[in-house]
């Protein structure tokens, strides 16, 4: 919270340092409040003189990982066509991302984005804008998933979107492929659930694990309900389709809670999967009450990579 009226990045520049117990320069905070990963009362805020007034509330998505280190060599090249866009109309649009692309800007500014992808399209169909359209990111997928993501095109339902997220009346539905031995139990049991309180067991770059981590030392409550849908068969080897529903959002969630079953998702292998040329693993459904009607809707794309 603001003691003082200041502005955004002098109030930033004051608190991360407390915060991280380490200095960050000037041009990184520009980049994280260009990024889009700062609130000022409950609204993105990505202008670095903003004006803060007293008692304003700050809310920070820090990621000390993408922060201190941003290097991704293989990143594809990526534009937003008609063939990619699911669903759209005046207030929301929703993409089939790529795997191998970054949902939204990092910290390197020339790096490339899904998010930065989606205005370049907007503008590309009215050139008679001045200025770039509006899109706001709401929510994200992690750059190696591919799938429905859902952007805003008027800031008039910004607070609609991040409150259905919020209050996970958004609902998301994963597909995996997984390694395991088809005598695992979960295999045989067709529908399981995994609950377990976790957060960062190790690794301060990219790389950085998450695992099993008693609330105790800070680990945060997530549970996963899971359907094994079909076996597959892909290159000459056997591996299973796994349906993942959230009940919460944690960073790497799906992942962890795949492996600790020993059902490693193919491609991942920080969490013990077998190498392949990405991660297997696809949003293949969200479902949402539209922000202004708010009519149910559900928008879904295949995992065509195992169909």
């Amino acid at each position: 919270m603001a003691d003082n009226n200041i502005r955004l990045d002098e109030f930033l520049r004051l608190k991360i340092p407390e915060s991280l117990g380490k200095e960050i320069s000037n041009s990184k905070i520009r980049r994280l409040i260009v990024a889009g990963a700062v609130d000022v009362n409950k609204s993105q805020c990505r202008i670095p003189g903003f004006n803060l007034r007293r008692g304003a509330r700050v809310k920070i998505r820090l990621d000390e990982d993408k922060l201190f280190f941003e290097k991704q060599p293989d990143d594809i090249a990526f534009e937003v066509t008609e063939k990619n866009v699911l669903f759209e109309d005046e207030n929301i649009i929703v993409i089939n991302k790529p795997s191998h692309f970054p949902s939204e800007a990092g910290m390197v500014g020339s790096r490339d984005n899904l998010h930065a992808a989606v205005i370049r399209y907007l503008h590309s169909k009215n050139t008679s804008l001045r200025n770039p359209p509006y899109v706001g990111v709401i929510h994200r997928l992690d750059r190696d998933t591919s799938g429905v993501i859902l952007f805003t095109k008027s800031r008039s339902v910004n607070a609609a979107c991040h409150d259905m997220f919020e209050q996970h009346t958004a609902r998301k539905i994963y597909h995996a492929l997984v390694c395991g031995d088809s005598k695992n139990k979960k295999l045989q049991e067709n529908d399981f659930t995994v609950e377990m309180f976790m957060g960062r067991i190790s690794g301060k770059s990219q790389a950085a694990k998450w695992g099993s981590l008693p609330e105790s030392k800070g680990g945060l409550y997530s549970k996963t309900d899971f359907t094994v849908l079909k076996e597959i068969e892909l290159e000459g080897k056997k591996y299973f389709l796994i349906e993942a529903r959230l009940y919460t959002g944690r960073t790497h969630q799906i992942r962890v809670h795949l492996s600790s079953m020993g059902l490693p998702i193919l491609g991942d292998q920080l969490y013990g999967g077998k190498a392949y040329n990405r991660i297997m693993l696809h949003a293949c459904s969200l479902t949402f009450p539209h922000p202004i009607t708010g009519k149910e809707m559900t928008v879904s794309c295949p995992f065509t990579e195992v169909e």
